[in-house]
Parts: C-alpha cells; sequence; structure tokens
C-alpha cells in the first residue's frame, strides 16, 4: 500500500506547523493535490469522517483515539494508520528545512503491515497474590477484593498489625522460597515460619489472652523475640491445632494468574520480570500505579511471538560439550534456558528485546516481529524518500518507547529535533544488530 491508495489527512495544528503541501504532493508522487487543515481534531472532524474510506493516513497521533472513534462510526474505514509529524519534525527550529523528513516519515507510514507471525496467549481469571508486609498487603487486598480473587502472603514481621475482622480472602504467613511463571500462570513456593497458621487459625483471640508475655497480638502471629515458650496458647488453642512450635510440614504453595510484590526487595530482579508480576515496593505512588493496572489484568491477551530459532545451526552444545551461552546470558527476561545440545526459549517470558538475534553468531535465533526484511524495508524507505526529496545527510535516531517520550517533550518544547535527523522506533534497543546493518 503507497500512499497513491489510501487517504492522507495532514493538518498544521491552528497553523504552527510550517507544512509545504504542494512539495510533498509532488515528493510522495501524488495524483492530485494535498489538501491541509488547520483544525482537523475540532472544527474540520466532519470533512475527515467524510475523507477517511478505505486506507486512511493520519499525520496526528496525539488525537488518535478521538479519529479511531471517529472513523469506526463512519464504517468506511479498512485501515487506520497514524504517524507523528509534529513533534519529530515540524515542532523545531529548523522546521522549515523539514519538507524532506515530513515526506519520509509519511512514505515510511505507508508501508505494509509486517507479516503476522504467531501469536503467544495468556489467560487471567484474576487471582492475585499480593505479598509483602501486612499492613500494605492487607490494604490494598481490602480495596481489591471485590474485584478479584485475592490472596495475601504476610512477609516479615507482621506482630502491630490487624488482621480483618471478617475472612473475606486467604491470608497466610510465611517467606515466599520460589516464584515462577508468568500471566495466568505463576506457582508460588513458601515456607510457613511462624507457629501461628493463619489458614487454620479461628481468630478466637484465645491465644492472646493466655499468653504472659502478650507475644500474640491482632496480626495473630507470635512475636518469638517476646515469647518463652511457656506452651498455653497451644492448649489454648486446642483443637483447632493452629499453633505449633514443632511443624515439619512447612512447605506451601499455589497457583495466582498476578502477583503484587510489595517487599523492598523484589523477588524478580532481572531487568524486565514476567508479564503480570508487579514490584511495588514500598513506594505508596507506584504501588496505586500498579493496583491500578492490576484491576484490568483479567481475561484474555496475546503478544506477538518475536523470536524463530532454528535448533539446527545451534552452537549451544554438541554431543554434550559446551559451547555458546551468549543469548542464555544476555537474555534481560531470563527467559532463554539450556536444553541439551540446545536451548530454549519461554515464549511467554520473552518480552521481544530482540538481545539474542543480535548477539547470536550462527544465525540460529532471529527476530521475527518486526523481521529483519520488514525493518530494513523501512529504514530503506526513509532514506531514499529523504534523498529524493533533496534531504542530505540523513542522520538515523533510534529509539525505544521511552525516547519515544523524550523527542515529543523535546519537540513541545520549540527546539526540537534537527532537520536531519529521522527518529526510527524499535521495540526495544537490543533489537537492531549487524544483520539489520548489513541487510538494509
Amino acid at each position: 500500500m503507497t500512499l497513491r491508495d489510501k487517504e492522507l489527512h495532514l493538518c498544521s495544528c491552528n497553523g504552527t506547523m510550517p507544512l509545504d503541501a504542494a512539495a510533498l504532493a509532488h515528493i510522495l508522487e501524488l495524483a492530485g493535490p494535498l489538501p491541509t487543515h488547520t483544525q482537523l481534531c475540532q472544527k474540520e472532524l466532519a470533512a475527515f469522517a467524510e475523507r477517511s474510506e478505505g486506507d486512511t493516513l493520519v499525520a496526528c497521533t496525539q488525537e488518535q483515539a478521538r479519529f479511531g472513534e471517529i472513523a469506526a462510526e463512519a464504517g468506511k474505514t479498512q485501515r487506520l494508520v497514524f504517524v507523528n509529524i509534529r513533534e519529530t519534525a515540524a515542532w523545531s527550529a529548523e522546521a522549515r528545512a523539514a519538507t524532506p523528513k515530513i515526506a519520509a516519515l509519511l512514505a515510511a507510514a505507508a508501508l505494509p503491515e509486517p507479516a503476522p507471525v504467531p501469536r503467544v496467549t495468556f489467560q487471567s481469571e484474576g487471582r492475585l497474590l499480593i505479598v509483602g508486609p501486612a499492613d500494605a498487603a492487607l490494604r490494598w487486598a481490602q480495596a481489591l477484593e471485590k474485584q478479584l480473587d485475592v490472596t495475601v502472603l504476610v512477609t516479615g514481621r507482621a506482630v502491630g498489625s490487624e488482621l480483618p475482622t471478617e475472612r473475606g480472602y486467604p491470608i497466610y504467613s510465611g517467606k515466599l522460597e520460589r516464584l515462577s511463571g508468568w500471566l495466568g500462570a505463576f506457582e508460588a513456593v513458601w515456607s510457613q515460619e511462624n507457629p501461628i497458621d493463619l489458614d487454620v487459625c479461628t481468630r478466637c483471640n484465645a491465644c492472646i489472652k493466655v499468653c504472659p508475655e502478650e507475644a500474640i497480638d491482632w496480626s495473630y502471629q507470635i512475636d518469638l523475640d517476646r515469647c518463652r515458650d511457656h506452651r498455653k496458647c497451644v492448649v489454648a488453642c486446642g483443637a483447632i491445632g493452629a499453633i505449633d512450635f514443632d511443624r515439619s510440614d512447612v512447605a506451601r504453595s499455589e497457583f495466582f494468574d498476578l502477583v503484587l510484590d510489595l517487599n523492598r526487595d523484589a523477588f524478580f530482579s532481572m531487568h524486565q520480570p514476567p508479564q503480570g508480576y508487579w514490584r511495588a515496593g514500598a513506594d505508596a505512588a507506584a504501588q496505586a500505579a500498579a493496583v491500578a493496572e492490576i484491576a484490568g489484568a483479567v481475561g484474555s491477551f496475546e503478544k506477538p511471538k518475536y523470536f524463530t530459532y532454528k535448533a539446527s545451526i545451534c552452537a549451544h552444545s554438541r554431543s554434550e560439550q559446551p559451547g555458546c551461552n551468549l543469548c542464555i546470558d544476555v537474555c534481560s527476561a531470563a527467559a532463554i534456558r539450556a536444553d541439551g545440545d540446545y536451548v530454549f526459549v519461554e515464549p511467554h517470558l520473552c518480552m521481544g528485546c530482540g538481545a539474542c538475534a543480535t548477539v547470536c553468531p550462527s544465525g540460529a535465533m532471529t527476530y521475527a516481529y518486526p523481521s529483519v526484511p520488514d525493518l530494513g524495508a523501512q529504514i530503506r524507505t526513509l532514506l531514499a524518500t529523504y534523498r529524493a526529496a533533496g534531504g542530505r545527510d540523513a542522520c538515523l535516531l533510534f529509539h525505544d518507547a521511552d525516547g519515544r517520550e523524550l523527542i515529543l517533550r523535546l519537540g513541545r518544547r520549540g527546539r526540537g529535533l534537527p532537520a536531519r535527523v529521522i527518529p526510527v522506533e524499535l521495540q526495544h534497543m537490543a533489537s537492531a544488530g549487524i544483520d539489520v546493518w548489513l541487510g538494509t
């Protein structure tokens, strides 16, 4: 799909962008003149709805939600694509020299979508484990118990806190020993450390009343620093059997869809933890942000399978003789492990950074979405259009989503990018390697 067979909507954003519509139409080889709007997202919305047919390209990303809604109501659009030319080009100290870059960005946005790849699916039923200090864990559990199937694992010293007066959700205590899995498929393994098992405890207060050292409070956990081992609490608990100082079976485990980690030291320390795991720590703002995301993490989700692996040319090992471990060592999501003479990549853990493909010496691991040919086509289109429009000394600025935010802020503040600097967004900075440079 080229710009010739799609509707292009260009807007100067209330005259703040010096757009040369005639030059752009000539560079992009459009059949007719290129209409330029000034208030497309406001007073000219009707014109957008009328002209949005078939494949449509809108040179605005700020209002894509509004344009998407209008196009959906009109029901005439087959494919709707948005591209930013404002902060990336036309809001710049060199905006009047940015026409070649604007043409290049428009041409690249008109390229066909990357070829479809297999999808990785997740299924979450809302079974949430909140692990961390009692006060914070219980507070967020009470906030979420009406929306999700909540379980609390209290870690560390619980004495001084107070359990709810109603048992609305399971509460355990102990040390988290192992956590594995991903969104919809986590397994948590912990050890019961306190003599009082909160899952069995009826919260009858009998142990509190008989403890001579007042080592038990309404957390229903024993302060072992104060306890003098009278065992009167054990007698008072009686047949309930919630208190056992000599418990041998301390292992506990359960499966969850989501995990909220409130401990100061996160269980997963890798750069990119599994999806479905939030490490908010002790920061109240981070906790609130995580809870807002968790509330919507129920249902079916999917993502692309970012990699392709060809075991026959993998250099990991031969006849159990160790060879290359580069992909295992570089993976920031701990998604790759040894598997005999080969390696295994867990697609649910893979975050699509592409570092494995970048460091692979044999080509056994390749980046699949977008593929090297697709990324190469984008780069060639950018450079060829820029050059055809009279641009000189092109500089490609590769960036990720965080870099995009910096570019947007720079443009908003007036300086913007130089006219020769063309931004190219990547899924991850490690995803473009020598294969892209040599294949472009």
